[in-house]
């Protein structure tokens, strides 16, 4: 019986078997090299995934410190930049509430008839009043009052203790600082004298926007603004007393002063210090009365725009109501006789 060689029988096992194994290694090297491309992607992915959350982290921490340095070295102006009226009313009051109707009506008053076109900002606290008055007078570059001329306001403090025997004066608080005792005349005099220095450079320089300049520096130092605004209730205080003093001889005494001596809480000068104007600054501001003894101690009218009083006859009063006298005019718009801001014409 015939049989075929065995040889031709090994070839062709050999060729199987090279192909097998070539096979199996071609498998073997995708399944490596599909291994790795994925472990590759997973990789990449993985990288991705990191760097965008790197790239998160980092940009709130950029932003934070942005922020950061921005708090630190902007200005923290207490008197802001000028914005226009309309657009801010519209901004503060939206909705059509009554009253946010009656506060944008009042607003379009004061830009039609009043010709008001822009308004400052001031910092609301408790001070916000005597703030609004205060960076009028130096930004206008107003001079002093005449009483003012004659006196050496810095030497005041005393003048009230050893000439006049008001040695209550120690009871004088400073704000929310409520110190009293006996440096308070110390403490007053360097308050009084910072005013002086102050409104006397502000007065010399005639140019407008070196003036504008200069507040911006001045109302943006907390320290300096608290020791000018209890230089200015020491004034009023002052005034109070010289027109008490005035009224014990039977002087004839304005009207505003009248009114203020028939209140119980304020019947002379201790009371008025005890019961209002320690308080401002701390625990509230100026009222109405305030301001009219504000505006006579300056010599200025405070002209004040109440809008929350809008279509009556107390929309638009004045500090003291005194017509016959000279005296330069400034101007307040309010919304809540509480805080004040600065119209600019």
């Amino acid at each position: 019986m015939w049989q075929p060689p065995k040889t031709s029988l090994t070839r062709s096992d050999q060729v199987h078997s090279w192909t097998l194994v070539t096979s199996q290694a071609l498998d073997t090297a995708w399944k490596i090299a599909r291994g790795s491309v994925t472990l590759a992607v997973a990789f990449l992915v993985a990288a991705l995934c990191y760097v965008r959350r790197m790239h998160s982290y980092l940009g709130h921490r950029l932003k934070w410190w942005i922020g950061y340095l921005q708090r630190k070295f902007k200005r923290n102006l207490s008197v802001e930049a000028e914005v226009d009226l309309l657009s801010y009313s519209a901004r503060e009051w939206k909705g059509e509430t009554p009253r946010a109707k009656l506060m944008r009506k009042a607003y379009e008053e004061l830009f039609w008839r009043h010709h008001i076109k822009c308004v400052r900002q001031v910092k609301r606290d408790n001070y916000d009043a005597l703030r609004s008055v205060l960076f009028q007078i130096f930004s206008q570059g107003l001079s002093f009052p005449s009483w003012m001329k004659e006196k050496d306001i810095v030497k005041l403090p005393e003048k009230l203790l050893f000439s006049q025997g008001c040695n209550w004066i120690q009871q004088y608080s400073f704000g929310p600082e409520k110190y009293t005792g006996s440096n308070v005349f110390g403490k007053l005099r360097k308050c009084v004298e910072l005013l002086k220095t102050q409104w006397t450079e502000f007065s010399g320089i005639k140019d407008y926007h070196k003036r504008g300049s200069m507040c911006n520096i001045l109302f943006s130092d907390a320290i300096l603004e608290y020791k000018l605004y209890e230089a200015l209730k020491f004034i009023m205080l002052y005034q109070v007393t010289e027109v008490y003093e005035q009224m014990k001889t039977k002087k004839v005494i304005p009207s505003l002063f009248r009114l203020l001596f028939s209140r119980e809480t304020s019947s002379d000068p201790l009371s008025f210090m005890m019961n209002h104007l320690n308080s401002v600054g701390d625990t509230c501001g100026l009222e109405q009365i305030d301001m009219f003894i504000l505006g006579h101690s300056l010599e200025i009218k405070i002209k004040v725009f109440r809008l929350f009083k809008f279509n009556s006859r107390d929309f638009e009063v004045c500090y003291p109501d005194l017509p016959f006298r000279e005296w330069p005019e400034i101007s307040l718009l309010t919304e809540n006789d509480r805080h004040y801001h600065i119209p600019v014409f």
